[in-house]
């Protein structure tokens, strides 16, 4: 599931899987594409649905922060 230390993966549209880092993500909508946009402004097209990026983000915090923050979100 993460690719580095603060990273997580997702899919292209063509099937590529590549790796962003999870604390970047300002924002993910569903246009019906998942469009994942950071803080930079860069913004990309996902497979993944709206609610996976966010339970992989939540598990990358989890792991970050010990279960704490599985617990309060």
């Amino acid at each position: 599931m993460t690719g580095g230390k603060d990273m997580i993966d997702v899919t292209r549209m063509n099937d590529t899987v590549f790796t962003i880092n999870a604390e970047l993500i300002e924002m993910i909508e569903e246009t019906p594409d998942t469009v994942i946009t950071l803080t930079t402004g860069k913004k990309f097209i996902v497979k993944e649905s709206r609610q996976t990026i966010k339970n992989r983000v939540k598990s990358y915090k989890s792991d970050i922060f010990g279960g704490k923050f599985a617990s309060e979100a």
